[in-house]
Parts: structure tokens; C-alpha cells; sequence
């Protein structure tokens, strides 16, 4: 059997894998071959790791038998009609992301960005920022999505008493189910973070920036085109909104022109919210646990079905 795999491994995460794999597979490697053979190798790839350009789709793969995404988002590919079994990476990115979140609010409300920068110059201000810090504590928060990001967000606010709800636009289980809901709970919230895919794209509209409280702050952790940019950054701008942390934009690499560079009340984590040590080798591990379910005729850990989104 072939593997390709399309995740980026270092050298020795490569010898490691190939280590690992049964005798019977061989795996080539994408960051190994020149561009015009990798699409060939992958259409002739029983296995697969990692996420491979939705382009590569384009043609059937009827040898396809097994996919291990490397993400767990996978909205780019709701188009992709395969034959194999797929699976995501769950809930793998989802405290690191939730910590995330965490440390970027913190951050502003406890005026970290503006103090690195006095350091930096090494400038002792002091006593008047005492003044502009906020707090965590007891604040009022809308997770936007129920997903594992979202769910760890909740855990994680759990410590500082917040009082949260949930969007969800079909999990019964949430608080809030539509624009509409909230809309009605925005004035009196402190805190907007965003969990949602990119299959809600739009769904932070201008008219929901609008209602949010004066002075309010907005994360963002789900994906860049959920949220109306231009909207966002007149309110930052305006003073309307008291900061945002945002992971993600609606383009990335963010443009260097992009005013969300040089907002003071802004902080771009730069899609490294998921990050977390030896993150490659946990990706792998998850592969080898699902190739040996695949191979054993068992049910994979976070199957996904790409048309249905989830």
C-alpha cells in the first residue's frame, strides 16, 4: 500500500513514521519530491496524511481508501467527494486554542501589549496604567459555537466565575440559537469569543458588531471569514469596541497594509493558536491509531463526513 503524506515533518519525524508503519506500506513524502510529481504520488496513495490542496480533488481517486486530516477544521473541502474513510484531529487543537483566547484577553485587559512595549524602550510608566488594566473575573461572555474549542473556552472561564452562554444554531444544548438571540444579549456583554467553522462565513456581520456593549472586546479562534473585517476594524478604530484578539483574518498571510497591524487594541496571534509542543508527532500518533483501526475493520476515533460538516 502507499502512504503519502502532505504533513510537514521534520527528519526525524519522518524516519520515525516509517519506522512505525507496517511492512506492507510504503510512504512517500511531499516535502520530499519535486512539485510535478507530488500530485501524481497522492492520486496513487491509498493512504493519506495531512491536507493535501482541495485542487488535487478535482479528478476521482479510486484507490483512496483511508484519509487522516491534520486539522480539525475541514470546511475547504466540503466539496471533496471521496471514497475513503476520514478523520480529523477532534479535540487535539482545542485547549491550546481556548489557552490561546485566554492569554490574549488577559493581555489586554491587563495592558501586557502597551508594558512589552515600555520595556522594550525601556521606559517606566507604572502607577497610570494601574488606571487602564481590566479584569476577567465575574465578566459576561458569548462563546460563539459548541465545538471543542468552545467547550474548553467554557472550562477555562469556569476559573474566573464568568457568566457565559453559548450560540449553536442547531445543538439543543446551547443558549442561544440565533442572530436575532444574540443580538438581544450583546449590550450587556463584556466578551465575544468566536468558535465558529468557515462554514458560517458572514455570520459576525456588521449589524451584530453594532450591537455589541461600548468598550466590549472580540476574539476570534474559529475561522477569519466569519466575521465581517471592515466592520470590525471601523469599530477598533472608533473606539466603539475596546480591543480584539484575533487568531485568525480573513486573509492569511495577513496583508501588510491591513490596519489591523497597527490598531493599538488589536492582538494577532497569527493562526498559532493551536500550537503546542511536539505537535507534528501527536498528529502522526493519531494517524498510526487510525490506520491500525482502518486496517482492524474498527470504528475510527473522530470520524468525519466532509458534505455534512461534521
Amino acid at each position: 500500500m502507499q502512504l503519502f503524506v502532505s504533513t510537514t515533518l521534520s527528519d526525524t519525524g519522518k524516519a520515525e513514521l516509517q519506522q512505525q508503519l507496517p511492512p506492507d506500506i510504503t510512504a512517500r513524502f511531499r516535502q520530499d519530491l519535486p512539485e510535478v510529481e507530488q500530485l501524481a504520488a497522492f492520486r496513487a496513495a491509498d493512504l493519506v496524511l495531512g491536507n493535501p490542496p482541495v485542487a488535487w480533488f478535482s479528478e476521482p481517486l479510486p484507490t483512496l481508501k483511508f484519509w487522516q486530516l491534520d486539522s480539525a477544521g475541514f470546511d475547504g473541502y466540503q466539496a471533496v467527494q471521496v471514497p475513503a474513510q476520514l478523520a480529523n484531529m477532534g479535540d487535539y487543537f482545542a485547549r491550546p486554542c481556548a489557552e490561546t483566547m485566554m492569554a490574549g484577553i488577559l493581555a489586554l485587559y491587563r495592558c501586557i501589549p502597551e508594558l512589552v512595549l515600555l520595556q522594550s524602550q525601556s521606559e517606566w510608566v507604572g502607577v497610570p496604567i494601574r488606571a487602564r488594566t481590566n479584569s476577567l473575573w465575574q465578566k459576561r461572555v458569548v462563546i460563539l459555537g459548541t465545538g471543542t474549542i468552545g467547550q474548553a473556552v467554557l472550562g477555562m472561564l469556569s476559573g474566573f466565575a464568568c457568566q457565559t452562554k453559548m450560540l449553536a444554531r442547531t445543538d439543543p444544548k446551547a443558549d442561544l440559537h440565533t442572530v436575532d438571540e444574540l443580538k438581544a444579549v450583546l449590550p450587556e456583554t463584556d466578551i465575544v469569543i468566536n468558535c465558529l467553522p468557515g462554514t458560517a462565513a458572514g455570520f459576525f456581520s456588521a449589524d451584530v458588531i453594532a450591537a455589541m456593549k461600548p468598550g466590549s472586546l472580540y476574539a476570534n479562534v474559529g475561522r477569519g471569514n466569519t466575521t465581517d473585517e471592515p466592520a470590525l476594524i471601523q469599530a477598533l478604530k472608533d473606539g466603539r469596541l475596546g480591543g480584539a484578539v484575533l487568531d485568525v483574518t480573513d486573509r492569511e498571510p495577513l496583508p501588510a497594509d491591513s490596519p489591523l497591524w497597527t490598531l493599538p487594541n488589536v492582538l494577532l496571534t497569527q493562526h498559532s493558536g493551536g500550537g503546542q509542543p511536539d505537535e507534528a508527532a501527536g498528529k502522526v500518533a493519531q494517524f498510526r491509531r487510525n490506520l491500525e483501526r482502518f486496517r482492524a475493520g474498527k470504528p475510527l476515533e473522530n470520524p468525519v463526513e466532509l458534505n455534512r460538516g461534521y
